[in-house]
């Protein structure tokens, strides 16, 4: 399967291991991934393996999980992803080298993917964040989620544990 969203200034489309190098980039920086989840990568090898998860979810004719790389000007940026989680409820997360932070291409993206979400059947999207991800937060809210509960995460890699918002939308 291969989809190609567009919005004013971005073009997402299916992520893949050409796009390593960028995708490896970003995902093992600590201070773009200070507050991600799953991330920060430590290899090369561990980026290589989501890419290689990625495609074989593009390769199925009803993928559970959607990575879209985001590109500016025919340059990858980021990556913005809708995973289902059960039934017709999906969760989006979104990760952007930090060089092209703060321009408001998480939030064109992450309303693409919503307009994405509803083509596709889904009637709720939720999003998390670490409390101290500002940032992410506000995108959270000008996509219109609301915070649905605020609870802990604990970081898989020893960094601690955090205060976590999670939002979400009807759709």
């Amino acid at each position: 399967m291969y989809i190609e969203l567009k919005t004013a200034r971005l073009l997402l489309r299916p992520i893949r291991i050409s796009d390593l190098e960028t995708t490896h980039r970003y995902s093992a920086d600590r201070e773009v991934t200070e507050y991600m989840y799953y991330l920060p990568n430590k290899t090369v090898e561990d980026t290589a393996e989501f890419l290689v998860g990625s495609e074989s979810q593009w390769a199925t004719e009803r993928p559970d999980r959607y990575e879209f790389a985001v590109c500016l000007d025919g340059i990858h940026i980021g990556e913005i992803g809708l995973t289902r989680i059960v039934n017709n409820t999906y969760d989006i997360a979104w990760i952007l080298d930090r060089a092209y932070q703060g321009n408001g291409y998480c939030t064109e993206a992450a309303h693409a993917v919503v307009d994405f979400a509803k083509s596709i059947g889904a009637e709720k999207i939720i999003a998390q964040c670490d409390a101290r991800n500002a940032p992410s937060y506000n995108v959270m809210c000008k996509l219109g989620m609301t915070l649905a509960s605020v609870g802990t995460r604990t970081y898989r890699d020893g960094r601690g544990t955090a205060k976590e918002y999670v939002c979400e939308l009807n759709l």
